[in-house]
């Protein structure tokens, strides 16, 4: 049986209100990592109410509705007689559970989870408070859903995974709970939970929309910010122990040509690099100009910085929207079908974020071959002491040259390709969750080349001992000691990548070497 580690229980803090008007991309992921209780704010039951008023009379008038009365996709034309419209309901949800391959990881599904009860709590889906409730209720018990994280195309929004996410509301599918993935009926017992009996509609409001594609967005997206913010500490660590310049990173320079991204790295490395003895010593050298790597790290991160707040802000409009079909107006007491479900906002945002990525490690890996390289570097071979016998980071180079070459493999963006589904009905498709699933691994590979640059250019500063790096440089020098020591000898060096590459993206390592540093970065 399959087990993982157990999360603790909710926060005792008060409990985040979900209003449908409000959800701060930062607040998603805040509940994504656990432990954070929600609440339906009375504000979002109102409108919740009022919209299920709407359906409740279509329904009992009978007007010919998408999903209320009617088959799905291809079978929009099949009336569904009155008495066999709430068992439509649990056969969407069991017909579009077809999700296979390996889960999503728990932050997206935790963040999928809140945004579908966000946009529900809007009130434009119809759908009763109770099942909102019991929704908010899964969430906080943390019973979390088993979701197969391949089988979406991105048309109708994410119906297989998001079928999946739902199936646990009816007491069907499977979930995590303590650790342990059980049968939902057993989870659900386990929680002192009931399963309840979707009415009208319900099914069709639980499965159309955007919220994987969207939580991977903000998930993935705000990992990869704090990477970036790293990232231009650690070029600057490696510009000090190739003895570089801080002169192309002054702040003049870049109000010259200012995009708000390359403002914001070069004055990172600048701060970072703000006391250094080792750029004194060799201010007035006869090196006219440092590599591009060096010296045009803020134009290159700072490109990727723009290209990644793009993406978000994508996804903070998306986390608040309306992305059902049929939507409920209740002003008007109408229902109307529409097209707001098509994922193509977040497949191009999603594959523009990968592409960003993959080149913050592409110039990550071109400043860890000039660590390595002796006639680039001036520093031993290898960054070890008695080369030949020791090899030192040589083979960490090579790993970082397959990673980067494997994520221009994953930046062919998905969002130009389209299949057809549904008998042609949806014959556009958006293939947003396969751009969502290769930003990951772009990031994870990013965040492995960033590693090990990082100890290379840790290793680096120490042969320039006793001159130091700056206050910054120096913060985060410390903090990667603390973790692994110097490369004395030929060591595993694995595990220390491994290490250091999960560490690089956490908040509590940005919060930790921003302490030490005095300095906040941007």
């Amino acid at each position: 049986m399959l087990a993982r580690a157990k999360l603790g229980g909710m926060s005792t803090t008060t409990a985040f209100q979900v209003t449908g008007t409000e959800l701060p991309i930062e607040e998603v992921e805040r509940v994504a990592r656990g432990g954070v209780a929600i609440e339906l704010a009375p504000s979002a039951r109102e409108r919740v109410a009022a919209a299920r008023a709407v359906v409740d009379r279509a329904e009992s008038e009978e007007l010919s509705t998408y999903g209320l009365n009617t088959g799905v996709g291809r079978f929009v034309d099949t009336h569904i007689p009155a008495g066999l419209t709430e068992e439509l309901q649990k056969r969407v949800l069991r017909s579009h559970a077809a999700g296979v391959g390996e889960p999503y990881p728990d932050e997206v599904v935790r963040a999928a989870q809140l945004l579908r009860i966000n946009t529900l709590a809007l009130g434009y889906s119809g759908v009763r408070e109770t099942l909102v409730d019991h929704m908010v209720g899964l969430l906080n018990a943390d019973v979390l859903p088993y979701v197969p994280a391949r089988g979406s195309v991105g048309a109708s929004g994410d119906l297989a995974p998001l079928a999946h996410l739902c199936l646990p509301i009816v007491g069907e599918g499977r979930a995590w709970v303590d650790g342990e993935l059980v049968d939902s009926a057993v989870a659900l017992e386990r929680r002192g939970l009931e399963p309840i009996e979707l009415a009208s509609k319900e099914g069709l409001s639980l499965i159309n929309g955007t919220q994987f594609m969207t939580a991977m967005g903000i998930v993935f997206g705000l990992r990869a910010r704090r990477l970036l913010r790293i990232a231009d500490m650690i070029a600057a660590l490696s510009a000090e122990a190739l003895r570089g310049s801080d002169q192309p990173f002054l702040p003049q320079i870049h109000e010259l040509r200012p995009h708000e991204g390359q403002k914001l790295s070069a004055a990172n490395m600048y701060a970072a690099m703000h006391g250094s003895t080792i750029l004194d010593s060799h201010r007035w050298c006869d090196r006219v100009q440092d590599a591009y790597s060096l010296r045009c790290a803020p134009q290159v991160h700072g490109a990727s910085r723009d290209a990644l707040e793009y993406g978000l802000r994508t996804f903070q409009i998306e986390a608040q929207s309306v992305t059902d079909n049929p939507l409920v107006f209740p002003e008007e007491e109408l229902l109307r079908s529409n097209g707001n479900f098509h994922g193509q906002p977040c497949a191009i945002s999603l594959d523009l974020m990968a592409i960003a990525m993959a080149e913050i490690a592409n110039i990550s890996e071109r400043r860890i071959e000039r660590l390595v390289n002796p006639s680039l570097s001036g520093l031993p071979a290898f960054l070890v002491a008695e080369g030949g016998l020791n090899s030192g980071y040589m083979i960490a180079q090579y790993t970082a040259a397959s990673l980067v070459s494997e994520n221009k493999i994953y930046c062919h963006p998905a969002s130009v390709d389209s299949i057809p589904t549904s008998a042609a009905q949806e014959d556009h498709v958006s293939m947003g969750n396969h751009a969502g699933l290769k930003l990951l691994k772009v990031i994870e590979n990013a965040e492995r080349v960033l590693a090990i640059e990082l100890l290379c250019a840790a290793q680096g500063v120490e042969f320039l001992a006793p001159r130091k790096p700056g206050a910054g440089t120096a913060a985060l020098h410390a903090a990667v000691r603390a973790r692994v020591p110097h490369l004395e000898a030929d060591r595993i060096l694995s595990d220390e990548i491994e290490l250091v590459a999960a560490l690089v993206s956490t908040p509590e390592f940005l919060a930790e070497v921003e302490a030490a540093a005095g300095m906040t970065l941007a």
